[in-house]
This record gives C-alpha cells, structure tokens and sequence, in this order.
C-alpha cells in the first residue's frame, strides 16, 4: 500500500502543485479519493455444488484506488484520475485493472456556444441504446473515450455534438474507433409554446474496426443511427427511440468472429405517463434485435461489461430487498443460436408503474396517509423462424412474444403512523427462466414477503428492522433474511444482517450469509467496515449487472473529497 500511495503521488503531483498556483489567481482546485479494500478469509463452511470448500485467492488482499484532481479557471477545465489496483483488483473485476498508472485526464475549454474537450470524456446520445460512455466503480466500468468531443449551441432551442476517440479498456485504449454525431432540436422554442416541451433528437455512431477474418463479407465500419421524439405537456409525457444498427458479424462466442452470420441490428423504446400529486402512472415498452454494441466486436460475451458501447440497462423494478435480487433480470439484446432449445435473437416486453397516496384524513390514508405503489414487468424471447443448422439464419416477428424470460409483480405499501413510526410492506413474484437467460438449464417461480420498520428517536437517531421470506420451488429453494440498521447520529450506523438458504435441497449449501458493520460521516468523509459473507451471484446498479463469487472476509472503504 505505501508503494502505490507513493506511485500515486509521483503522478499526480506536477498537477497538484500546478493547480495551487492557479488557485492564487482565483481558479478553483477540487478533487476526491476513493479505496475500497478487502482481505478475503478462507470460509471452510462455504462449499460449492461438489462439497469443496469455495476457492480461496492466490492472493488474499486486494484493493481498488481512485484519486482524481480536477482544476477549472475561468472558461477552462483540466482533470486527472490515477488508479491503483493492489495487489489486484477486487474478486471478478476486469483483469485489465492491474498494477498503478494514470487512467484518465482531459482538457476542457467551456463557453455558453461552444464547448470544446481533449483527452477522456464521457457522453450519452438519447437513451444511452446507441451510444453511452460512463464510470461505475460498483461494476468495474469505465469506458470512457479518450479523443475529442465538441458540443455546438449555436441558438437556445439548437444543439449539436461530434465525438471521436477510442475507448478505455484497462489502462489502454480499444482497437476499434468510434464516431459519433448528435443534434438535438428544441420544437417548442420554435413554436414558442408555454405549457408543452417539444424536442426532435437524431444520432450516427460509427464503429470502425479491422479484424482478421479472411475476406470478410462485412464492413470493417458499422454504422448506427437513432432518432427520438420527446413530449411533454403539463402531467402527460411521452417519449420513444428508434434505433438502427447496419450488418454486422453476429458474435455468439467471445472472441470469435468470422463470416458464419451477418445481420442488422435494430431497437424500439416507447414511455409514457401521467402524474400528478398523489397519483402517478409510467408504462415503458422495450424491442430489441440484435443490439449488443462494442469497439471491438471480439469482446461480446465478456462479463465485465468491457469495451461495451451502448447503455441496455434491465427494465424492471430496481428492489432495495435482498432477497428480490437473487433472481434479478438481465437485458437481452444477443443473438445465441446454441441449439433448438436455447434460441434468440433479443428480447421484448416492458413494465408498469402504479403509484397512489392516499389522503390523510380518510379511512384507508389516516393520520398521515398512505402511499401505494404497484410494479408489473414482463420479458419475452422474440418470436419467430431459427435456422441454427449450416447457414445459420433467423427472422423474427416484428411484435412477436416467443418464450418468457422474466416476470415481476409486487406491491409495496408504505404507512407512517405517527411522528416516529414508519412501516413498509411489500409483496413480490418472480418468475426466472434460467435456462434462456443464463443459458443453463430450469426455471424458477419465488414468492416473496419482507416487511420493514423505522422507529425515529430523534431526528438523527433511528433504527430499521427488515425481515424478509422468498418461497421458491426450485433452484436453491427457500431463503429467509433480516437485516438490522441503527444510526446513533448523523456521522455514525451501524448494521447486521444474515440470509439463510435453508431451504436448500444440499445440506452443505444450507448457508447463513452473515455481514455486520458500520460507518463513520464527517463532512464530506466516510469510512466504512465489514465483516461477513458475500453470497455468490449477480451485483446490479441502475439495471446494469456483474457477477461475484462467494466470498468471505473483512471489507474497508474510504471515500473523500477537498
């Protein structure tokens, strides 16, 4: 640890002291760092599925590291991000994140027309299905591209953007080159309307890679376009995309590319809703074919969302239960002829949100009233014709459902019945075909019940209580789970928690995943400590997921920022 702090500091350090003496010529100097360490144990009571204890790392203490300095001066900007990964990264990261080096910086000139950056950059095109750059340190992902971007207003309703670059895989950069250009058109400036935004979206990206496939009968330049409609007027909203990706190698095994199938690739996104106080209702609909997109097509398949260029995040309820996210759904936007049982091309479906308050005052609302919220999603395979002999070939119907994926239908109904309690009740069944979507084989039906209770002592003393149960009738069977959180003020908590499988038809799997720890705040610092189990599986932000191993040891955090 002192030889990447030092490596860090030999770095960083031109810039620091660069950026004080701006300061003194009233420029503005910030910055942050993040670590987050574990030191995994060897778990004897965890197994796998062959009654062997869970495999324990060659090397036991690992860290992720992130200092970043950023340095704005009138109408300029200059940031610098170094990271370290020590003595590796953490379990199931990226194995490009090795070693200390500076991994990303920029230069930004800024005016109310003209926005100019050189170096890494981050940028999203609509909804993020054609193009999405972004950092999430949860997930190992940072896909920055590293060239140029230039963002144009000439007039308020009139925006355009260009972008090129490679991008960030590790602490390199992707073969493959990408192009992009957006412009977005504000219609209700135009037509000058008051209660009504209007705006018109158009995207091309470009992904130009060489390969070394012998007379390929594909383009080296893949080509996307998009275009979007947004509408909003007073409670009402609507938007849609439609996206179009040209012919391409379809990729259905990492790293292998070849001639075997070329086709298009499109997606179709619908929303809309209404809300008003006390009621609110937002229905999304998804299509897509084909849509995976990399800079380098090789790199389809890999589980560490590297080299990925677009943003396909899972439409469904994002559950803050522990016990909801053992079975949590994943985008689908492959191809995979594998064989007459494991066949697809995309996914379709989408999902529903309810929300209703009740009035305070009335029967159902009492005192303080009565939130009501009810989620409904449901996914499908895409219907249609599979060839998956020699040539392989398929043709899907347009609005067609093939097989299910996914379904998800929970209530959650949230009481406050005095100034100091407060309860959440929650209701949720899942269906999980497990054989489609991690392409293995079962599927699984759960029900779920988990109740939660927060008791306020003062406005800065609290406790929660969560208990939770899932039904499920195959798989890993029948889990139970409680968690307890205690803030004793507004720096510091504390928790524990555990989640039993014991339902288990595997006496040795019949695990408890214990944790227990706390966390100091003090300004803009915070430190956390862990002790406990990791239960192996899938870890999701925003609907974007990776997978973890079981683990077991003790886990320590510092975030900061001056």
């Amino acid at each position: 640890m002192k030889q990447t702090l030092t490596k860090l500091l030999l770095i960083l350090l031109p810039i620091t002291v660069f950026s004080q003496e701006k300061e003194k010529e009233k420029g503005n100097f910030f910055g942050g760092f993040e670590s987050n360490s574990q030191w995994y144990l060897n778990d004897t009571g965890l197994k796998d599925e062959f009654d062997n204890p869970t495999a324990h790392p060659e090397k036991p203490i690992r860290s992720n590291n992130y200092l970043f300095l950023n340095y704005t001066y009138k109408n300029w900007a200059a940031g610098i991000q170094g990271e370290s990964f020590q003595e590796d990264a953490l379990l199931n990261m990226n194995p490009k994140y090795k070693g200390t080096n500076v991994a990303t910086y920029f230069l930004q000139f800024k005016t109310e027309k003209i926005d100019v950056t050189a170096g890494y950059f981050y940028e999203q095109f609509g909804s993020g299905l054609l193009y999405r750059s972004w950092e999430d340190r949860a997930l190992g992902i940072n896909n920055a591209l590293r060239g140029g971007r230039v963002i144009f207003k000439p007039t308020k309703f009139l925006t355009f953007k260009s972008i090129y670059g490679q991008q960030r895989t590790g602490f390199d950069v992707s073969k493959g080159k990408v192009y992009g250009i957006d412009t977005e058109i504000v219609l209700s400036d135009i037509l000058k309307y008051k209660t009504t935004d209007l705006s018109l979206g158009l995207t091309y990206v470009g992904r130009d890679e060489k390969t070394n496939v012998a007379n390929p009968e594909f383009n080296s330049l893949t080509n996307g376009f998009a275009g979007r409609l947004n509408f909003n007027h007073e409670a009402f909203y609507f938007a849609t995309e439609y996206d179009y990706k040209s012919n391409d190698a379809v990729v259905q095994v990492q790293d292998q590319v070849n001639n075997g199938l070329i086709k298009p690739g499109n997606a179709l996104l619908l929303n809309l809703g209404y809300s008003k106080k006390g009621f609110g209702v937002d229905a999304s609909f998804r299509r897509l074919e084909n849509m995976s997109f990399f800079s380098e097509r090789g790199a389809k398949g890999n589980s560490f969302n590297d080299r990925i260029m677009n943003f396909i995040p899972s439409l469904t309820k994002q559950h803050h239960y522990n016990l909801a996210n053992i079975y949590v759904y994943q985008a689908q936007p492959n191809v995979i002829l594998a064989d007459t049982e494991i066949v697809k091309a995309g996914e379709i479906g989408g999902q529903v949100d309810l929300f209703y308050d009740f009035k305070k005052g009335t029967k159902l609302g009492g005192k303080y009233g009565t939130k009501v919220a009810l989620n409904i999603s449901n996914w499908n395979a895409l219907s249609g014709t599979f060839y998956i002999g020699s040539p392989q070939d398929y043709k899907t119907d347009f609005f067609g459902f093939g097989k299910r994926y996914f379904t998800d239908y929970n209530v959650e109904v949230t009481k406050k019945w005095n100034s100091k309690w407060q309860s959440i009740f929650s209701y949720i069944n899942q269906y999980y075909n497990k054989k489609m979507i991690q392409e293995t084989s079962g599927e699984v039906n759960t029900n779920i019940l988990a109740a939660e209770a927060t008791y306020k002592f003062t406005s800065s003393r609290s406790i929660r209580v969560l208990g939770e149960h899932m039904w499920a009738d195959s798989d890993k069977k029948n889990w139970a789970g409680a968690t307890v959180e205690m803030n004793l003020n507004s720096k510091l908590s504390f928790y524990v928690s555990d989640l039993y499988n014991y339902g288990n038809d595997v006496d040795y799997l019949q695990n408890h995943y214990y944790n227990f720890g706390g966390a100091f705040r003090k300004n803009s610092t915070r430190i956390a400590l862990n002790y406990g189990r990791q239960r192996g599986g899938l870890v999701c932000v925003g609907g974007v997921c990776r997978f973890v191993p079981e683990s077991s040891g003790v886990s320590l955090s510092l975030n900061t920022s001056f």
